[in-house]
């Protein structure tokens, strides 16, 4: 590799830093045999529950080429976001603005930038949770951080509370080292607070069984275990997040715009029954929680009472 290569690379990664971005990482764009068998695992034991989307684009996940034609290069980056004041029953981060415009646009950003300085024509593509790409497996590639045992990336200083974004590229830039880092150890603090023992095994989630799948991915109306297993949560759930030692000496830096909403972290269940359709969409305009619709919020909310009335 050349050093105007390395120079480039250098140059993108300050560039990616000043942006908000808290750590970045290069690896060349090819298959990820582990990460690969792992996912075939996770699918063949059922563990995605009713997650049908994640049984297609097989073929993307273990080739970019597919998403990208003549990728060369991965750009993996994480974007931290704020705890919450305190623990509440929506997950932190749906208090903020989407994340998926956020990062969607720094990435663009990004690449606007790339394609300033390369002086050739630049092919790139950027993904935010929304393709089939194997997120955690490149970012670990990247050296960006290591995926703990709560199956969530964990950052060097900035812990698990990274929103995770990639660039697909067609140039070839020098690949970092994957990270030499056990961030877990003995440490077992996010399975023993886990509710519903969704933490199957150190780094196996049960998808089936994890209050944010129930609260967020499921489509359909609970069963009465379902409902009771909510723990009293309206979306989401942040308890290994809070339990993770690496999230409690993070460095507390986010990037401008993760604005949280106050009226959203005091919300009621019984004030979610009342809301109308507009109401809702005045309420959560810009938020994660306008994907889930107003329906299944009222859904997780009469769980989270019909859990209160029997206490």
């Amino acid at each position: 590799m050349s050093e105007k290569r390395l120079t480039l690379k250098e140059t993108i990664r300050r560039k990616a830093l000043d942006l908000g971005f808290c750590a970045v990482g290069f690896a060349a764009a090819r298959s990820l045999p582990k990460a690969m068998e792992e996912y075939r695992q996770m699918l063949a034991e059922g563990r995605h529950g009713e997650m049908a989307y994640l049984e297609t684009g097989l073929e993307a996940r273990n080739d970019p080429s597919m998403l990208l034609p003549g990728v060369k290069t991965v750009l993996s980056v994480a974007l931290p976001w704020p705890a919450p004041a305190k623990p509440g029953a929506i997950s932190g981060y749906a208090l903020l603005p989407d994340y998926h415009r956020i990062v969607g646009n720094l990435l663009m950003e990004l690449l606007d930038f790339i394609r300033s300085i390369c002086g050739t024509t630049v092919n790139g593509r950027a993904c935010v949770d929304s393709l089939p790409v194997l997120e955690k497996a490149w970012a670990e590639a990247a050296g960006v951080g290591r995926t703990g045992k709560n199956t969530l990336l964990i950052v060097p200083g900035h812990g698990s509370r990274v929103f995770l974004g990639e660039l697909l590229l067609d140039i070839e830039l020098e690949a970092d080292e994957p990270l030499d880092w056990d961030p877990c150890r003995d440490c077992t603090a996010c399975l023993d607070t886990c509710p519903t023992e969704a933490l199957a095994a150190p780094g196996k989630l049960d998808a089936t069984r994890c209050i944010s799948y129930l609260t967020i991915e499921l489509k359909r109306d609970f069963t009465d275990a379902e409902a009771s297993a909510t723990d009293g949560c309206l979306y989401g759930c942040d308890r290994c997040l809070d339990a993770c030692p690496h999230n409690a000496s993070a460095s507390g830096a986010t990037c401008p715009g993760f604005d949280p909403k106050p009226e959203l972290a005091n919300l009621t269940a019984s004030e979610i029954l009342e809301l109308t359709g507009s109401l809702f969409r005045k309420l959560f305009a810009g938020s994660p929680i306008m994907h889930l619709g107003l329906r299944r919020l009222k859904r997780n909310a009469r769980a989270v009472l019909a859990k209160t009335n029997k206490t």
